[in-house]
């Protein structure tokens, strides 16, 4: 039997794209339009550097924090991130593997799996939203999600500008039917193990969105909710604060990337803003999120808890967001592959490779806990960072 366990989340995705049909892998690749942002947001990591010590370091480092008042083992949040085609269990399997770690998950409003179904298996849950249908459908949105258990929101912002792609698109059927499985056929046929996960399970791919029904209704297809989202009238920031106003516990606004942005998100009440260019989906161009994160945590920081959300392959990653004031980072590809890999093992494997890196890159600061960190233990060429609005 081949080896399951991966070092790095480079060997996962390298794995994962062995598996997955070639649209499926695509689909989680690919950055809107040059794919610039979505570039950035990897290659940006690798221009910081780190300045370690030799001595005097600490036999024992601790890496537990809070995340918008919940305990976590680490300073990682799990992304949310809609229709999981990769693996059979989907978000299920994802919110056993983060409650077997310790960290929080955040769950997309067009998953495919059910606010029920993971808030049963995971605490805590926050559930994401994006401005879509009528005022009165969100509030019915997040009192199912609240019903269900769900701690906390996560209203998405930055998915707004994700125009063609110049290595094109890959195709999304409307829902899996005859036509679609002779359509896909020779990219599927290619991955065997893939197919046969979902035969196992007993179901194809469901391409449906169970967190956008209403009571009564049944849950629209990814094209049905994407079309809702996309007729929705684009909401101001009374808006936002109305939303805001709807929820009595933590909520987060995440895409932010300009400090006036941030300010805004201060004003109207949020536990925290996550500083985000929507994993390079949202207008190509936008800077890499750890390149605006001093400027925002600067600007806010002693308001609001900061995170950052773009780029994180590695533990060392994950520090030096925090050394740049960051209070966690919230990861979204690396985790997929890693379900795509190996199911629930393969991301509590891809949190294992980031925990680890975390602890190596303390050891070498001489940190014995993440609070410690700060900016002159990141090493920055000139004009790395950049401060936009």
């Amino acid at each position: 039997m081949a080896q399951q366990w991966f070092e790095t989340v480079a060997v996962a995705q390298r794995r994962a794209q062995r598996r997955l049909p070639a649209s499926v892998y695509n689909a989680l690749i690919a950055g809107s339009e040059k794919g610039l942002s979505s570039s950035d947001n990897t290659n940006s990591f690798d221009e910081l550097g780190f300045a370690p010590h030799v001595a005097g370091l600490k036999n024992q480092r601790s890496m537990a924090t809070t995340v918008m008042g919940q305990d976590v083992s680490m300073p990682v949040v799990i992304s949310p991130t809609g229709v999981q085609a990769v693996h059979p269990d989907g978000e299920v399997a994802v919110a056993r593997a983060a409650a077997a770690r310790g960290v929080l998950m955040g769950l997309s409003s067009f998953a495919s799996k059910s606010v029920e179904e993971v808030c049963a298996v995971h605490s805590p849950v926050f559930i994401q939203l994006y401005w879509s249908g009528e005022r009165d459908v969100m509030v019915q949105r997040l009192e199912r999600a609240k019903a269900a258990g769900a701690k906390g929101v996560i209203l998405t912002l930055d998915w707004s500008f994700s125009n063609g792609r110049d290595w094109g698109s890959p195709w999304i059927p409307e829902k899996i039917n005859a036509k679609a499985v002779l359509k896909l056929a020779p990219e599927v046929l290619v991955k065997p193990r893939w197919l046969w996960s979902f035969v196992k399970s007993g179901h194809l791919p469901d391409l449906s969105t169970p967190n956008m029904a209403l009571p009564g209704q049944s849950a629209p297809t990814f094209f049905g909710a994407y079309y809702e989202w996309m007729q929705s009238t684009l909401p101001d920031w009374s808006d936002v604060a109305w939303l805001r106003a709807q929820w009595d516990g933590p909520f987060m606004v995440k895409g932010v990337s300009r400090v006036d942005d941030a300010k805004r998100v201060v004003d109207l009440g949020a536990t925290a803003l996550s500083v985000s260019n929507h994993g390079g989906n949202n207008l190509d161009g936008t800077p890499a999120p750890i390149r605006a994160l001093p400027a925002v945590v600067d600007a806010v920081g002693d308001q609001i808890e900061v995170l950052l959300d773009g780029g994180v392959r590695r533990g060392s990653d994950v520090v030096k967001a925090l050394a740049l004031g960051a209070r966690a980072v919230m990861i979204g590809r690396a985790y997929l592959w890693g379900l795509a890999a190996n199911g629930q093992a393969g991301v509590e494997n891809v949190l294992d490779v980031l925990r680890g890196g975390i602890d190596s890159a303390l050891l070498g600061l001489g940190k014995s806990d993440v609070s410690e960190l700060t900016r002159d233990d990141v090493v920055a060429p000139p004009d790395f960072f950049r401060r936009l609005g």
